[in-house]
Formats: structure tokens, C-alpha cells, sequence
């Protein structure tokens, strides 16, 4: 893994320049209502006690230089990129899990930025957008997960078109005006746009379109697998570097036994790094032990013809990091000879 950690680094201290060079944006001008999936919020001031509820929330604030006014964070799947750990250490980690209603509100939040349906939506874990409202506190939900929950069996809801950056840049843009810190928005903004423009530069037409399995976790290796969906940012990975993923369904986090894998027939099986320990198969190696010794499994072609590469698991969320996670797989890919 260690080979991961200096390519997560290497491209962690490329984005940090972004902030080095602001763009010239006009001031907010309070009071500021967003409509925000659906719901209008409005905000009197730049708040000064933020709640970051999941990592991209969190990961977005440090990025645009906001730990001064940050309350707390919760919610991380990985750790921190590491061009922010000096800047997160300054802000307190409510649990790295999902946090309680009575533990945010003993913060005294004054906003409350959620990256996932999960953290903050009708059948959410920690609470729900109206019980905010009622004590006061502003709240925003990342507008790349507002997605239809109804009549779906996964909880992070469907996906019926491809996600792209421009949610991000939506995102970023409206959390830097919520702080008047639009200048900083913007230029995170170029900065994603130029390492997408180069990304997708690099990469040349294949004989073969490539299908791609994301596998993120496993409760136990005979339990159905946590997969990227088609439309999620997964499948934009995959979009990036030429191809296709190799699952069809719409839903966010689609769920499928290694019986409707195999007959998925992936060309390259994307295995997910996680710093959590909610599972043994949140690890690589775990993973990567299931996939070459288990005996239905180890027949797939990918694994046979060894094209596993690893990724940053919060990649696989439409996040920050999903450029990152592009990047890492093109990386690999190129150096299997599977990409040119």
C-alpha cells in the first residue's frame, strides 16, 4: 500500500496549489437563499460553526480554507488527504462514524453541510432536513447525491443519468458563496476542470472498450459485494478512461452475489481502500486474497489476467476525490499495459 499513499500524496499537493491563486469573484451578499435539492435555505451570515457531515463535506470546507469556522466533522470512510491533515487536526472529529443529533447540536452548529442522503434525508441515520430547521440551523445537502429514493431498495436512492463534475463544481461554488469565500470556489473549480481536461487527454481510443467492476465492500466474502453503480461516479470513472461499467443497474449502491458478478464478465476489477474497519474486506488485501484464492471467483478473466488495480474507496463516492480516483486507475492501468 505503500505505493498508494505516496500517488495519494502526489496528487493531494497538485490541488493545493488551486488556493495559492484565487479568481477575482464578486463579495455574497446576505441574506443568501439557495434552493438546495428542492428546499430553499437561506442564510443571514457566513457561518461560524459549521458541522462537515460526511467527508466530502468536510474534505470541500478544508479545501476552501474554512477550519477556522468549522464546529466539527463526521463521517469518514477514509482518512483525511493529506495536504489537509494540518488544517483537519484543527477541527473536531465527532466520530468517524454516523454521528448523533444530540452530538452535533451539543457543537451549537450554526450550518450543517451533509455530503449523503444517508446523513441528512427522509430515512437518514442521524436526522432529518426539518429537525434542523426547527432548532435554527441552516443545512445543505450535496446536490450530487439528491437523488430519487422512491420505490428504490438502496438507500442512497437511483441514478438515471450519468453523474458528472459539473455537480461538484455546483457544490463547491454554492458552499464558497454560503461563506463569501467565492474567489477560493472558483479556483478550486479551475483546478478540478484542468486535471479533468488533462485526464481524459491522456487516454487513447482502446481496441477495446474495457468493462469495469467497482467493488467498494463486503460484510463477509459470502455476502452480496457493495458495488459502484452505472450512473454513479464510478461509472463516470470508467467514461473517463474510455469504457463502460460493467453493472447496468441505476441504483447508487447496487448490491449483487458473485454469481451476477462473474456473469458481469468485468475486464478490470477495481478494488476499493478503505481506512475504516467496519469490515475485513474493507481492506485491499482482504480483497485481493478473496478475489485470487476463492474458487469461483479466482476463474474471472480479470483476475486471471491479474487487471486489479486499487483505488481510494471515497473516490468511488461523487466526491472531491473521484478525479483522484480516476487518475490513480489510469496510473495502474497504463502500467498493466491495459490502457495506452
Amino acid at each position: 500500500m505503500g505505493s498508494l499513499k505516496s500517488l495519494l500524496i502526489a496528487l493531494g499537493f497538485c490541488i493545493a496549489g488551486s488556493l495559492v491563486s484565487p479568481l477575482a469573484a464578486a463579495p455574497t451578499r446576505y441574506p443568501l437563499t439557495l434552493d438546495n435539492c428542492g428546499v430553499k435555505v437561506t442564510f443571514p451570515k457566513a457561518p461560524e460553526r459549521a458541522i462537515g457531515l460526511g467527508q466530502n463535506s468536510a474534505e470541500i470546507l478544508l479545501l476552501l480554507g474554512l477550519q477556522d469556522r468549522m464546529a466539527g466533522t463526521a463521517f469518514w470512510p477514509s482518512k483525511v488527504m493529506p495536504q489537509l491533515a494540518e488544517a483537519n487536526a484543527k477541527v473536531k472529529l465527532l466520530t468517524v462514524e454516523f454521528p448523533t443529533f444530540e452530538t452535533i447540536l451539543a457543537e451549537r452548529p450554526d450550518f450543517v453541510a451533509a455530503a449523503l442522503p444517508t446523513l441528512l434525508g427522509p430515512n437518514c441515520k442521524v436526522a432529518k432536513r426539518e429537525d434542523f430547521e426547527r432548532v435554527g440551523v441552516p443545512s445543505y445537502l450535496s446536490p450530487g447525491t439528491c437523488l430519487e429514493t422512491t420505490g428504490s431498495k438502496d438507500a442512497y436512492g437511483r441514478r438515471a443519468e450519468l453523474w458528472s463534475m459539473e455537480a461538484l463544481y455546483r457544490e463547491i461554488d454554492e458552499l464558497s458563496q454560503i461563506f463569501d469565500v467565492s474567489d477560493r470556489g472558483q479556483g478550486l473549480i479551475a483546478d478540478f476542470k484542468a486535471r479533468e481536461k488533462a485526464l481524459r487527454a491522456s487516454i487513447r481510443p482502446s481496441d477495446k472498450e474495457l468493462a469495469y467492476l467497482f467493488w467498494f465492500s463486503s460484510p463477509s466474502p459470502t455476502a452480496d459485494a457493495y458495488l459502484g453503480g452505472k450512473n454513479g461516479a464510478s461509472g463516470f470513472i470508467a467514461n473517463v478512461l474510455g469504457g463502460r461499467n460493467a453493472i447496468e443497474a441505476d441504483a447508487e449502491w447496487p448490491t449483487l452475489g458473485w454469481e451476477g458478478i462473474i456473469a458481469a464478465k468485468p475486464d478490470v476489477i477495481v478494488i476499493a481502500s478503505l481506512d475504516r474497519n467496519r469490515w475485513e474486506l474493507d481492506k485491499p488485501e482482504a480483497k485481493m486474497r478473496f478475489l485470487t484464492t476463492d474458487t469461483a471467483v479466482s476463474q474471472l478473466p480479470a483476475v486471471k489476467n491479474k487487471a486489479i488495480v486499487v483505488m481510494d474507496g471515497q473516490a468511488m463516492n461523487p466526491t472531491v476525490r473521484t478525479i483522484y480516483g480516476a487518475e490513480q486507475v489510469a496510473q495502474q492501468l497504463k502500467t498493466l499495459g491495459l490502457l495506452k
